[in-house]
């Protein structure tokens, strides 16, 4: 009997329960499959065919191979990618600018600022308004007729209304300010989570040895951040990339003036609100390849220190 209850003893023991991992990731990867997965693939599959409604005839989908791209290089495609990479970069630099010094300030043992919780609050609300109703409002109010222009015209500051929405550099500069607005609260929250993650034994040893604030940011705290940056700039870079609500919203969808502000999102609306599904899927599957590659350089840039330093 003695020798029947160790054997139970030790079968209980060497019941396993990682399979209760992997029946709770589960439902995770079915969702990923039928929802990402799977249209990835039928993009790809698709933009190698003639696939197009005209009408109510449907035409295709015909095997033609690289045609579709082939056609879409030769329209003005590399502008729209040159668009959207220069609105993401005008939007990102005072973003992650003004994200950094927030961060730094919050996180200052020497400064000791009051009221952070509401700092952090107001800051990061932008975040929570739908990039269309945000659009819709500065639309409002950079218009002919809005309040800006109302208010510098009663200031005596300027005779004429301005037409912001007519000009390349006021498009332009609207959509990167609002993409700066809605998203500087976000990757400020994570720069301070990023910071308040390293040790404070560093920063009390630097100033022991007599380090300024200055010296400390660049060689222990920005070093140490590293990891967090890249990943707020392979995010960022991604959203950039993907950027259609603010622009489609604020030109009403024309890219106006002279398509200077259409993006590639924008691109691929035309061709799926067309039904030219061939050519929707060649300019995502461009997309895809061009956000891809751009992420591994932000990736192997970003991370080459620590990398270097693990093979030390």
């Amino acid at each position: 009997m003695k020798i029947h209850s160790g054997t139970a003893r030790s079968k209980k023991k060497g019941i396993s329960y990682a399979k209760w991992g992997y029946i709770f990731l589960l439902p995770f990867f079915v969702v990923f499959v039928i929802f990402q997965l799977i249209p990835l693939i039928s993009t790809v599959y698709y933009s190698f065919f003639q696939y197009f409604r005209k009408g109510l005839q449907i035409v295709g989908p015909n095997f033609i191979g690289m045609q579709n791209y082939a056609k879409l290089f030769a329209t003005d495609l590399p502008k729209y990618f040159q668009n959207t990479l220069l609105l993401w970069v005008v939007g990102f630099i005072p973003q992650i600018f003004f994200s950094l010094l927030l961060a730094a300030w919050f996180t200052s043992s020497r400064l000791h600022l009051r009221g952070q919780r509401f700092f952090k609050t107001v800051i990061y609300m932008p975040n929570l308004i739908m990039a269309a109703a945000f659009s819709m409002l500065f639309f409002a109010l950079f218009s002919d007729n809005g309040p800006v222009n109302g208010t510098l015209i009663s200031m005596g500051l300027i005779k004429q209304p301005i037409r912001f929405l007519a000009s390349v550099s006021g498009t332009r500069g609207l959509i990167a300010f609002m993409n700066f607005m809605m998203w500087f609260g976000n990757t400020t929250i994570l720069l301070m989570a990023a910071i308040m993650g390293i040790n404070p034994c560093l920063f009390e040893a630097a100033q022991i040895d007599g380090a300024s604030g200055n010296q400390m940011f660049w060689h222990i705290t920005m070093p140490l951040i590293r990891p967090i940056m890249a990943y707020v700039l392979i995010t960022s870079l991604i959203g950039g990339l993907q950027m259609f609500d603010v622009p489609q919203i604020l030109t009403d969808g024309t890219g106006s003036p002279d398509r200077t502000s259409m993006t590639m999102v924008m691109y691929i609306n035309n061709h799926m609100f067309s039904r030219n599904y061939g050519m929707a899927g060649a300019t995502s599957t461009v997309l895809f390849i061009l956000c891809a590659i751009l992420c591994l350089l932000v990736y192997f840039v970003m991370t080459k220190g620590s990398r270097d330093q693990e093979v030390s």
